[in-house]
């Protein structure tokens, strides 16, 4: 099983994602995964820059981790047409170390350019016709596309990658497994749920791809400390998808999470400086089938010493 870092642009700003991700490629990380928010989760988190911006800096701040988003939406906020031009620049940018995640995105980002938000069907509808046009266009030459809800004309990248970008889809029960397994590269979901990686393998066209996870964890010498930062930051997480692809901004969440307790976020989210709590819960994904997992280190500034630790204790113990 691979582990790699999350560069999460709601904690952090674009120059420390940058050093951090040189920072996680150096601590031994395999590959590296961003976000791709316009607002934070909640404000405590504080921030939001563009992750593509990021990402080309990334690109030339590390050398041999594999990137990747986790996840951006092609249906409204961007054009598919422009996600494909945009992935095709990281990979050549990264000489083929990219992977581009996608997903069907969260009203909290995609309502900022006034188009509303969808029901979850047309969404997934939205998603298989941007995923046709991404990799119509990553075939090369001119591009003509019509559809339901997206529109193509004479679109061409005239700068493609020698490597083609591998697509990952973010799933999260039968319904978008069956939709997407064909037509995309990898799987992406965030709980160990087995039956999505034995429905993936059983439906994908050709060999089983990367099953492609991430687990949350708010490490720190003061275990207190650890559990207090992790329910002001990511109480939103134990939510679930239903819910956070729906609420609209930081206040939607501050609100819906206001009776979320401290003991509620530590026992789901390992906090403090046990190793063995991490290593148990990643043991969770493996066991389930996946086969990369990205931890995600809350808050923006514990970081670097997170990165130590990791380096000399935590990827030492996950590897034996």
């Amino acid at each position: 099983m691979r582990i790699g870092y999350t560069l999460m642009t709601e904690q952090a700003g674009p120059k420390d994602l940058v050093g951090y991700a040189a920072g996680a490629e150096k601590a031994g990380f395999d590959f590296e995964v961003m976000s791709d928010h316009f607002s934070p989760w909640l404000d405590e988190q504080g921030h939001s820059p563009y992750a593509w911006s990021v990402l080309g800096a990334v690109t030339q701040s590390t050398e041999r981790v594999e990137l990747m988003t986790f996840v951006t939406c092609p249906t409204m906020r961007y054009h598919p047409a422009v996600v494909a031009q945009k992935a095709a620049t990281v990979q050549a940018l990264s000489d083929g170390r990219f992977t581009l995640g996608l997903g069907a995105g969260e009203n909290l980002n995609e309502h900022v350019v006034g188009r509303g938000w969808p029901p979850v069907n047309v969404r997934h509808e939205m998603l298989a016709e941007a995923v046709q046009i991404i990799g119509g266009l990553f075939d090369g030459g001119y591009f003509n596309y019509k559809g339901d809800h997206f529109r193509v004309d004479s679109a061409k990248l005239w700068d493609l990658p020698e490597q083609r970008v591998p697509i990952g889809v973010a799933v999260s029960g039968s319904q978008s497994v069956t939709r997407f397994a064909p037509i995309a590269d990898a799987m992406i979901a965030v709980e160990p749920d087995g039956s999505l990686c034995r429905e993936w393998d059983a439906t994908k066209l050709g060999p089983p791809g990367r099953k492609i996870a991430q687990l949350p964890v708010s490490w720190g010498e003061d275990r207190d400390a650890a559990i207090r930062r992790a329910h002001e930051q990511f109480r939103w997480f134990g939510g679930g998808w239903k819910v956070n692809a729906e609420l609209p901004g930081p206040a939607g969440f501050a609100g819906a999470t206001q009776y979320v307790k401290p003991e509620d976020v530590a026992e789901a989210i390992p906090c403090g400086p046990d190793v063995d709590r991490i290593v148990k819960q990643v043991g969770e994904f493996e066991a389930a089938g996946f086969t990369d997992l990205a931890l995600i280190q809350i808050g923006g500034d514990q970081q670097e010493g997170f990165l130590r630790f990791a380096e000399d204790t935590l990827l030492p113990a996950l590897r034996s």
